[in-house]
């Protein structure tokens, strides 16, 4: 089955050439030239999205933050110019590249193939069994207790991912807000504690071993 490729740009004559290259090179190619649209193609599902940050209305950024509650797909975004500022703003959005216009087709299909692979490859990676009875699925962002899912909101399930990813290594609260929310965001790390408040409420309901542990002074960490 073909990827889909989601090419996101108010340049017509750009969507219209990285469309017809994408296309031939075995893409099923989704266009939008401007944000409203580019949340409406999002819904596709794509595998990847190439994303101006100028667009009129909604732009790239905005776009961004608002498909990331339900799309975990590479986002690159495409940009006349890229200063360290944007580049941290777009990264705390939840984007994963850039690519600076002028760029060359031959560069842009590289990053593009070597984001899915990457994507291959976590795919291929994607459940890790740990000891006791709970499966943690990556590629699907869901937990499982005995065979039976456990309901995370996205933040939550972020929180076990980077916690669990990195077992008897202790967070503070600060870094898992920076490393979850983003350096720029607005608001204070005492959220984090709420929302392992909350996993550890879940978990409480399926099993009594403790997963969470509180190093009292430090922070967070994943019981080995």
């Amino acid at each position: 089955m073909s990827r889909k490729i989601l090419i996101a740009d108010d340049e017509s004559d750009i969507v219209a050439m990285l469309g017809s290259f994408f296309e031939s090179r075995g893409f099923c190619v989704l266009r939008a030239s401007n944000g409203a649209e580019a949340l409406r193609q999002a819904e596709k599902q794509p595998d990847i999205i190439l994303l101006d940050i100028n667009m009129p209305g909604t732009d790239g950024l905005e776009v961004c933050r608002r498909i990331r509650d339900y799309i975990s797909c590479p986002i690159l975004f495409l940009t006349a110019r890229i200063e360290e500022a944007d580049k941290v703003k777009g990264f705390a959005v939840g984007g994963d590249d850039y690519i600076v216009k002028p760029f060359s087709l031959a560069e842009l299909e590289a990053r593009v193939q070597a984001h899915l692979r990457r994507e291959a490859r976590h795919s291929i990676e994607a459940q890790l069994r740990f000891s006791g009875d709970l499966t943690i699925d990556y590629s699907e962002r869901c937990l499982y207790f005995d065979g039976q899912r456990v309901s995370l909101a996205k933040k939550e399930f972020e929180i076990v991912e980077l916690l669990s990813q990195n077992p008897g290594q202790v967070f503070d609260k600060e870094r898992i807000y920076e490393r979850i929310w983003g350096y720029d965001s607005e608001g204070d790390s005492s959220v984090v504690a709420e929302h392992i408040r909350r996993i550890r409420t879940k978990f409480a309901a399926h099993t009594d071993r403790v997963y969470i542990e509180t190093v009292w002074g430090c922070g967070y960490k994943w019981v080995r």
